[in-house]
């Protein structure tokens, strides 16, 4: 009777020691079950809080009427529009406008103008096909007349003559031209093509610089006095992921460009040919970007012409070395090097910091790394989501402070 006895109450304190070690085992998961659930209540409690307070976001004046430009510029009902596109580089703060109207469903005509106060001119009108072949294609034609009343002049070389001896010179030019822009496999590969012809008719230089017909000569300068008709014509090959040249946070492009410059008197024949490189790296999301750019133009005579100076390849303002005069440095090939580190502040503004650095040669072996003249300085560009119409920037180099003004992305 003991036997069973004594088994009977082993069994019980077993049992007992079995629910108290499942009751303490236990105790830490309720625990965390609890806090878990009064947890997600509190969640719960501040989002239905939270959600009471919402509002629909309300755009400001400004963004309301971004937004409305914006929407009439992507449907097409915009007609005037601003054109800030100067005749030349270097003529100064541009002001103008221009008309659009369609032509058909797709086909617009574009007619422009602009003004500087330096009395650089510019009228111009413009036919875009813009879905060809499928949409693979885009053709334009552009008709027009140009004049600039004082481009400088500093001399041929990048050590050429001092920033204060500069001269100028003037020109006008009618323009006529057309072009064809072809993507074979829709994405990626662009092929271009496109003919041009014109007239360079050289005037003395204005402004407070003397002109360059007081300072050279035909014999020390070549092209000194020309005028000039070409026959210019161009073809690219490259590969361009971009949104748009206009406009784009990501994607690059590489390319090859050849020119042919065909003088009707065969005194001033040459071919140049463009090699170009441009890399955006989005980060967090494209709030920033770091865009790269490097080109490099040497140029070919054509048996025993010369290059007028005037069309030889150019750093300086503009979308080259910003931080120099336009035109500054000139020569028979120009190498150009620049890094931006870009911000989207919102939709329709961006700023950067850029570095640029370039150099020009008589010959094409001298293009490496030595001796580039460099600048850095900071911008804002107000743009679309294809187009950036407006740039404003302000750079720093040995020679100053310069200020640019730009109807176009500065690469």
């Amino acid at each position: 009777m003991r036997r069973p006895q004594r088994r009977a109450r082993t069994a019980a304190r077993t049992g007992l020691l079995a629910a108290a070690c499942a009751t303490i085992l236990a105790a830490p998961a309720r625990a965390q079950e609890q806090e878990g659930g009064t947890r997600t209540a509190i969640i719960e409690q501040a989002q239905a809080e939270k959600e009471a307070t919402l509002r629909p976001h309300a755009p400001g004046k400004l963004e309301h009427y971004l937004n409305y430009a914006e929407s009439l510029l992507l449907s097409g009902g915009l007609h005037w529009h601003p054109f800030f596109t100067s005749a030349y580089s270097g003529g100064g703060f541009t002001l103008g406008g221009g008309y659009i109207t369609h032509l058909g469903s797709y086909n617009i005509l574009d007619v422009r103008g602009s003004l500087t106060l330096t009395g650089y001119k510019r009228i111009e009108a413009q036919f875009i096909a813009p879905r060809l072949l499928g949409r693979r294609a885009t053709f334009s034609a552009l008709g027009g007349w140009r004049e600039a009343t004082q481009v400088g002049f500093y001399g041929i070389g990048t050590a050429s003559t001092s920033v204060d001896d500069k001269a100028s010179y003037g020109f006008k030019q009618p323009y006529g031209s057309a072009a064809l822009e072809v993507w074979p496999t829709r994405r990626l590969l662009v092929m271009r093509g496109g003919v041009e012809l014109s007239r360079w008719e050289q005037t003395p230089g204005g402004g407070s610089a003397p002109s360059v017909e007081e300072i050279y000569t035909p014999a020390t300068l070549p092209g000194l006095g020309v005028s000039a008709t070409y026959l210019h014509s161009e073809g690219t090959l490259g590969l361009d992921s971009r949104t748009s040249p206009g406009y784009s946070r990501r994607g690059g492009f590489y390319g090859v460009t050849l020119h042919d410059f065909a003088d009707q008197d065969e005194r001033n024949g040459f071919t140049q040919y463009d090699y170009e490189a441009i890399q955006h790296v989005p980060l967090l999301r494209e709030a920033w970007v770091l865009s790269f750019r490097g080109l490099m133009s040497t140029t070919a005579l054509k048996g025993n012409q010369e290059i007028p100076f005037f069309m030889l390849p150019a750093l300086g303002g503009g979308s080259s070395l910003r931080g120099f005069s336009s035109w500054r440095f000139r020569d028979r090939n120009s190498l150009l090097l620049q890094a931006e580190w870009r911000v989207m502040v919102n939709r329709f503004l961006d700023t950067a910091l850029f570095y640029d650095a370039g150099k020009v040669t008589s010959s094409h072996r001298d293009l490496d790394l030595e001796g580039l003249k460099s600048d850095f300085g900071f911008g804002v560009r107000f743009h679309g989501p294809l187009a950036t119409p407006l740039r404003i920037e302000l750079a720093k180099s040995n020679e100053g402070f310069a200020i640019v003004f730009g109807a176009s992305a500065a690469f």
